[in-house]
This record gives structure tokens, sequence and C-alpha cells, in this order.
């Protein structure tokens, strides 16, 4: 089973969904090969280096709220983290341009690298580290385990900027224009931050589709080194 997901560094719902996903897995397919495959989205392209603003006044600006509004919406999503086993802190995250990081993620991706995406969620959401700061995601990335040869040459460059491009590319032509979005065998589809009750039912879906039509499917004619299967 493959699943593939647009996701942003930026995005609460997209790390809680991750964390949901994780766990309707591990209960639906726990002996079943999974390939989870990130694709990248960015939700604030034009977003600075730095941080120029607080998350509360960008979040009530953005959704004509109060600041009271804004404050009591954000908590609401800092407590589905939690209830995720998320220390999350969405409150006080310091929002600045998330390329870099994405670039970064082809490369692990590149590499078999598995590791990177979950230190960057953890770094954004419960350690508030600033994921433009090139210093940071060299620290990130060798927590990973990413060679810093590799992640130097990448962070001084425009490489895999590209690759970025065409992800999202990808996500406008099959009208993904918010995230997080899950695909699961190129087939069904999962939009938005759903419970892992949810996740599961799809994927117990996609499980028994996928067996039906192996079943139904004819076996190819073959030989062995005694006979030859008719």
């Amino acid at each position: 089973m493959k699943i593939t997901y647009w996701s942003d560094y930026a995005c609460p719902y997209c790390y809680i969904a991750k964390t949901r996903l994780k766990k309707a897995v591990e209960r639906v397919a726990p002996q079943e090969a999974v390939e989870l495959e990130m694709k990248s989205f960015e939700l604030y392209p034009d977003a600075p280096q730095k941080v120029t603003t607080t998350t509360l006044a960008r979040f009530a600006h953005k959704y004509g709220l109060t600041m009271e509004q804004a404050e009591q919406r954000i908590d609401g999503i800092s407590a589905l983290g939690r209830a995720e086993g998320i220390d999350f802190k969405y409150a006080t995250t310091l929002n600045t341009n998330m390329l870099d990081a994405h670039r970064l993620t082809k490369l692990a991706q590149s590499l078999g690298n598995t590791a990177l995406e979950e230190i960057l969620f953890r770094a954004y959401f419960v350690d508030n580290r600033v994921l433009a700061d090139h210093a940071t995601l060299r620290e990130l990335a060798a927590e990973a385990g990413l060679p810093a040869q590799d992640v130097e040459r990448v962070l001084n460059s425009d490489e895999f900027a590209d690759e970025v491009r065409a992800d999202e590319d990808q996500a406008a032509a099959l009208g993904v224009h918010a995230v997080p979005f899950f695909v699961v065998d190129g087939t069904y589809a999962i939009e938005g931050c759903q419970p892992t009750s949810q996740m599961v039912a799809v994927l117990q879906e996609a499980i028994a589709i996928a067996a039906e039509k192996s079943e139904s499917e004819p076996q190819g004619m073959v030989c062995g080194p005694d006979q030859c299967a008719i």
C-alpha cells in the first residue's frame, strides 16, 4: 500500500493528521508494507525568511477574527494535537518561509531517509524553532542523520526547488487547494484532518478492494525446473 500526501510544516492539521494516519496504519495493517510519501505544499510561499509577526496576530488577520477569537481557535487546535500525544504549542510558533525545509525533505527522500519530516514538525509545533534559519535546519538535518555535506550543498543552492514546485503543480492539477490531502493507492482520497476512525475505514476499504482484485486476476502461465503450469 502506498499513501501519498500533500503537507506543509506550517500547517497544524497536517501534523495532527499525519499522527492519526500512523495510528490508523498500525491498527489496520501492522504486518503490511506501507509506503508513505510526502509531497510539498507551501501554505505561505511568500512568507519572509525572518519572523515578522506572531501567530496570534497572523491568524486573526487571515480569518478576520478578534484577537480573543483567534486565541480561542488556536487553543482549540493545540488541544487536538495534545489529544494525539503531541506537546502542541501552536500559539507560540514562529512562522517563516518553509521552502528550504521542503527542499531538505526532498534531499532526505532522495537518500531514503524518513526521519526528517517528523523532526521538522516537532521542531516547529513543539519546540517553536524557526524553520527558515539555516543553522536550525543544519542541526535538525544532523539529528535526522543526513550527511552534512549534502545538507550544506542544498542550503547553499536552489537544489530540489523544482521538485517542490512540481509537487505543488501536481496538487493544483488534481484540484488540491488545501492540506492535508492523502491519496491511498492512487485511488482513495482522505481530505483534511479526519478522525483516526475515518482513516481506518478508508484503509480497510483499500486493503479489501486490493485483495479482491488480486484474487480475481488470472494467474499467468509459468515454468519451473520440473514442469510448466498451465
